[in-house]
């Protein structure tokens, strides 16, 4: 990246009314003198220095699912030199899979473990049913054998015809509450494996996507261009840095047809700069030269920067001229 000195050039009207270097010489008919009025250039110089970059790119960006599986932060470990002109698909860089490969493990043995839960579950609620409905057919069976021996009772005492009238109904019974128990049991059953079943499919799910996540490790070139390495508060990202899962970005493929240079003005001079100014850029690398550009945005708050005591602003200036 390259710095540039900035010039930036205020036009503005000077209105000379009297000089005081000829109000104080002496006249012979004390006549008054008057200039008259030039219009010119008035230059206020502010010179600081920045940094060209693209003002459009396009962002090379690690797995986005690292949040859902709580991976927070990964380290880039290869990639490629900065300035490599890559074509789309090409290969950029590698990211250490070790924390995702534990999670991994980890998830296996837990859909291992729900699994074995789903099947003996369902094994117990077929065995509940199965044993339900045996004992609803042979409370029937109980009920006919009631009813025969009722039959069988017409000719006999009153007391003993009476108890067969209560076997009956007594087997009748415990058919009815049969019944209700049973379906009681199946709504309970079907809970019970639409929550396990619930569970094994979400289990089911998260390993999937962390099978799938493991691909996206390998990081390719989303587009033609050339890399260039991304910066963000810590520095410039690169071999051993870590990428965060809020913004996962590893570099970036910038358009290079129109460039910015960002620069910070100090809070004395930044009264003088204004959107839409003229300014001069000068670069490092071809110091006969010079380059027009415009200011284009004035940050209106203003930060601390490190090493530096003062409070400056950021100004956006984009080049006129294109690059490529």
């Amino acid at each position: 990246m390259n710095k540039k000195n900035i010039r930036i050039s205020i036009a503005v009207s000077i209105v000379i009314v009297a000089g005081l270097f000829f109000l104080n010489r002496p006249t012979k008919n004390n006549d008054n003198i008057l200039v008259e009025v030039k219009k010119g250039v008035f230059i206020v110089d502010v010179i600081t220095t920045g940094e060209l970059e693209a003002k459009h790119s396009v962002e090379i960006q690690g797995p986005k699912g690292l949040r859902a599986h709580r991976i927070w932060q990964v380290t880039i470990q290869d990639m490629i030199d900065e300035g490599t002109y890559v074509k789309k698909g090409d290969y950029v860089a590698r990211l250490d899979a070790s924390e995702l490969t534990n999670k991994l493990s980890e998830y296996q043995i837990e859909y291992d473990k729900i699994q074995s839960q789903f099947i003996q579950t369902q094994l117990d609620t077929t065995l509940q049913m199965r044993q339900s409905r045996d004992d609803l057919i042979n409370l029937a069976y109980e009920i006919e054998e009631r009813d025969m021996t009722l039959e069988q009772s017409q000719f006999e005492p009153p007391a003993t015809i009476k108890k067969a009238e209560i076997e009956v109904e007594k087997a009748t019974r415990a058919h009815q509450q049969a019944q209700e128990n049973y379906f009681i049991k199946q709504k309970q059953n079907i809970a019970k494996m639409t929550e396990v079943t619930a569970s094994l499919k979400k289990q089911g799910l998260e390993l999937k996507g962390l099978k799938e996540l493991t691909q996206k490790f390998m990081i390719y070139a989303p587009e033609d261009g050339m890399l260039i390495y991304y910066k963000d508060s810590e520095g410039t990202v690169k071999i051993g840095s870590q990428i965060g899962a809020w913004n996962p970005i590893v570099a970036t493929l910038p358009d290079l047809s129109v460039m910015l240079s960002q620069t910070y003005v100090n809070e004395v001079d930044i009264r003088k700069i204004k959107k839409s100014q003229l300014v001069e850029i000068g670069l490092d690398a071809f110091p006969e030269k010079s380059i027009e550009g415009k200011v284009i945005r004035v940050a209106n708050v203003g930060e601390q920067r490190p090493n530096s005591d003062a409070k400056v602003f950021k100004v956006s200036v984009e080049l006129l001229v294109q690059m490529n």
